[in-house]
């Protein structure tokens, strides 16, 4: 059995008092590094104190929060309170009386080693400063925080959503796409049908094969509404067959619903910490917007100048998360690059994995959608209709691809079982990984989008059991 002492998780913690020394209250929350899932969420009203008490106390209740999900864990702590950030990290010396023993509090929560401290601007911590705040309000009627009044969460994510500017990523993740998906769908159920049209790069085909399911062509995302239940067991899987997790929902270009502490995999056996695969797709190369097959078999692209850009914001994003222990890379020149940009940043070492390669798209390479239903029509309606048919000229078949990276997963899973990984891979590889993780048949790779430079993730547990996290997440990119 894995040990559970490499899963991290983020406490963010807060307190406010109003009139310093006044009423006073903290607020914590723990989240889900990869995800950003709200795993538990603390609050209290302490009556009259100083805010640096009331912080303290609030760095206490997240620790706790945190032991009581996962007690080995690793913790990552963001606050805004750069007297408690720099006490509890040992560089400036805890003179106050009241700040002693809670000082000593939190650091007997967990061993040293195990706690690491950030300082953060406040409009950063506006989830643990709402709650806080929620809990100062209870005292002043005279009763305390209840976890069932919180909209912290909600309140957090408005903030964010207010603060973001307008959606500028690339064709696919803006509220667009999921509204031509839906149009798409609504005129194949009413009779009609369509032709796809390719979406970039090595995802063209994806986009393209919507040629033969009607009206279902994607440029965009399509809105997944699953709700997560509170007690569903794993699924096993039948000998030889992909193990999905009939419990995780799927989010295109978003975090998984909120889960509570006494909802999802905590009241499942313990299973241990799983590998997780961050998967990373590549940035763009000249022949992303030119809607191009790009595979293993063609000319192995460097990335241009935005798709520079895209692997510098992806390093940034991965930074400020710090969850990120191993690199490991497709050996094409793209994906090299991208994750070259994440290990300058993380100062991690890259490992490269032929298995992460993008498919083989023969004598396709280098040609737009349309070229290739010009030049090899019987060859591609083929290849559309099976995934055991090869592309023109001995190119690789989506059945093979699958083989080659069920290997890969399986192989990297045991290799990094218990920490979190980054894969940096193209969209075959990545769809692949996704479908084998949910269980879903070969002709589901034409149903994802994936963007350039787009962030997915999966979680594979020691039972066999696989849970996708996230799925298309290109917000670094806006």
């Amino acid at each position: 059995m894995t040990s559970s002492s490499s899963r991290e998780v983020i406490v963010e913690a807060d307190g406010g008092s109003r009139g310093n020394p006044g009423p006073a209250g903290y607020g914590a929350v723990v989240l889900d590094p990869v995800t950003g899932e709200t795993l538990a969420e603390a609050a209290e009203y302490i009556g009259v104190a100083t805010n640096n008490v009331a912080e303290y106390k609030g760095l206490v209740a997240g620790l706790k929060a945190a032991r009581a999900l996962f007690p080995d864990c690793t913790v990552h702590v963001r606050m805004d309170s750069k007297l408690v950030v720099e006490q509890m990290s040992g560089r400036w010396k805890i003179k106050h009386p009241d700040m002693k023993p809670l000082a000593a509090e939190a650091g007997r929560v967990f061993p040293a080693g195990r706690v690491r401290y950030e300082w953060i601007p406040r409009e950063r911590n506006k989830h643990a400063d709402r709650l806080a705040n929620e809990a100062m309000d209870a005292g002043k009627q005279g009763r305390q925080w209840e976890p069932s009044a919180s909209t912290a969460a909600l309140d957090a994510s408005a903030a964010r959503n207010a603060a973001a500017p307008p959606p500028s990523g690339p064709p696919g993740d803006a509220t667009a796409g999921a509204a031509r998906a839906r149009a798409a769908l609504g005129a194949r159920s009413a009779g009609a049908t369509g032709s796809a049209t390719a979406s970039g790069d090595d995802e063209g085909l994806f986009a393209a094969a919507f040629a033969t399911e009607e009206a279902l062509a994607a440029s965009g995302d399509f809105e997944a509404e699953a709700a997560h239940p509170a007690t569903a067991p794993p699924v096993a899987p039948a000998p030889g067959a992909p193990a999905p997790d009939a419990s995780a929902p799927v989010a295109s270009g978003a975090s998984v619903p909120v889960v509570s502490a006494s909802q999802g995999w905590s009241n499942g056996p313990d299973m241990g910490a799983p590998a997780t695969f961050v998967l990373l797709r590549h940035g763009e190369t000249a022949l992303t917007p030119e809607k191009r097959f790009s595979g293993s078999g063609g000319s192995d692209p460097e990335l241009s100048a935005a798709g520079l850009r895209q692997a510098e914001a992806v390093a940034d994003a991965l930074a400020a998360r710090g969850t990120i222990q191993e690199i490991v890379s497709s050996p094409l020149t793209r994906c090299r690059q991208t994750a070259a940009a994440v290990a300058a940043r993380l100062g991690l070492d890259v490992r490269v994995e032929q298995g992460l390669r993008e498919t083989d798209f023969g004598a396709w390479e280098g040609l737009t959608f349309g070229e290739v239903r010009e030049r090899h029509p019987e060859d591609l309606d083929a290849w559309l209709s099976s995934p055991k048919a090869a592309p023109t000229g001995g190119g690789e078949s989506f059945a093979t691809v699958a083989r080659r990276v069920a290997t890969t997963r399986d192989r990297l899973a045991a290799a990094y079982a218990g920490r979190t990984v980054l894969l940096v891979s193209h969209v075959t590889p990545i769809k692949t990984l996704v479908r084998l993780a949910l269980g879903a048949p070969p002709e589901s790779l034409f149903r994802m989008e994936l963007s350039a430079a787009s962030i997915s993730a999966v979680a594979y547990y020691a039972d066999g059991n696989a849970s996708v996290r996230l799925l298309n997440d290109t917000s670094h990119l806006r």
